[in-house]
């Protein structure tokens, strides 16, 4: 409620709008060859979360994103001792455990510091409170309905940054994708833009609301690629799944992308048609269990209020502000769609697009 409710949310548009902007700059001076879009929306996702954390830029922006990609490469490597408990001796000497010693332990110097920073009786008070603020407030209200220490305060920012970061640039990436198999869908998402934002050198926050389109391309794409697929849970009583008896304290995973192109819930699942959104009530908040990108109820994601605003105003500037085409001597069947392994579903291989700024 305080970290990630619309208010707070809103309170970061400046940032986000700082970002998309300073992208779509990049890539205007780029267009003269592909431009890596893989690499180039992580950027962008990573500065924006950073931000929203800290109150400021990265000052070791590459450093810090090659250290989160080694903590996320480890998390997502599968552990023997996740399924045989008793086999987490294997960690010792296999570099599992460490390899998290090292890394966990540089995530915590840079966060000692951090916080250190936002102590400092000089420092500034700024306009809006960064995540950090929040939660140091928070600490210190005796009235709080929690009492936080010093390591939920350092444990907070690193699961939002590593939930928050990942996810947001695979979607765009995936999107774009689809979208350059589909060129009629791009054409008439950037119709869409064109005609709302009518000349203005940018798409703001509040002409979203009114690309409907857009958002139907943005929940077609997290239907057919949600950015975490496959989510584990904990059974809390004996139930019965599909025939079969599962008792309670089991880890079970759940595959949200086999929900998401379920042949009795959509017709031709795998096909990227965001029509089939324009007159429906269906949506990825959680009240629609045919489609759970951001999972359900309690234990579903708190960050899809942070991220949507995020794709949606990202995706929206880089459909207006330039044309896409593939790269010299490319088709769209030579477009490998192939999906990496890891936490957080990536596309193998990255996404190089050759962009052509629009005349707006």
């Amino acid at each position: 409620m305080e970290l990630l409710c619309s208010k707070r949310v809103q309170s970061f548009h400046t940032v986000r709008n700082q970002e998309v902007e300073l992208m779509t700059k990049f890539n205007a001076r780029s267009s003269s060859e592909p431009i890596n879009l893989s690499s180039l929306t992580l950027v962008v996702t990573n500065n924006i979360v950073y931000r929203a954390i800290f109150g400021k830029k990265s000052d070791n922006a590459a450093g810090f994103d090659e250290l989160m990609r080694q903590v996320q490469g480890l998390l997502g490597k599968t552990s023997t001792a996740d399924f045989f408990p008793w086999m987490e001796w294997l960690n010792k000497f296999n570099g599992r455990n460490a390899g998290m010693d090292k890394y966990f332990g540089e995530l915590d110097e840079i966060l000692d510091q951090e916080i250190h920073n936002h102590l400092h009786p000089e420092r500034s008070k700024p306009e809006n409170e960064d995540l950090i603020d929040v939660l140091l407030r928070t600490q210190k209200d005796s009235s709080a309905a929690i009492s936080l220490t010093s390591e939920h305060i350092k444990a907070v920012p690193i699961d939002i940054f590593l939930a928050g970061n990942d996810t947001s640039s695979a979607t765009l990436v995936w999107t774009m994708a689809e979208l350059i198999r589909n060129p009629s869908v791009m054409k008439k998402a950037q119709d869409e833009i064109r005609q709302v934002v009518k000349g203005k050198q940018m798409v703001e926050a509040d002409q979203l609301p009114k690309l409907i389109y857009l958002k139907s391309v943005l929940k077609e794409a997290l239907r057919l690629h949600p950015p975490a697929p496959l989510v584990p849970r904990e059974t809390i009583q004996d139930c019965t799944v599909g025939g079969y008896k599962i008792p309670a304290k089991t880890r079970v995973i759940i595959n949200i992308k086999s929900i998401g192109t379920d042949r009795k819930h959509w017709e031709n699942p795998l096909e990227f048609r965001p029509e089939r959104f324009l007159n429906s009530s269906i949506d990825f908040g959680g009240q629609n269990f045919e489609m759970v990108p951001f999972g359900v109820g309690r234990r579903g994601c708190p960050g899809m209020n942070f991220s949507i605003p995020l794709l949606e105003l990202a995706l929206a500037n880089l459909l207006y502000r330039f044309d896409w085409q593939l790269p010299p001597g490319m088709t769209s069947e030579d477009l490998d769609m192939e999906e990496a392994l890891g936490l957080t579903m990536h596309k193998k291989t990255p996404l190089c697009l050759a962009a052509t700024p629009a005349i707006i």
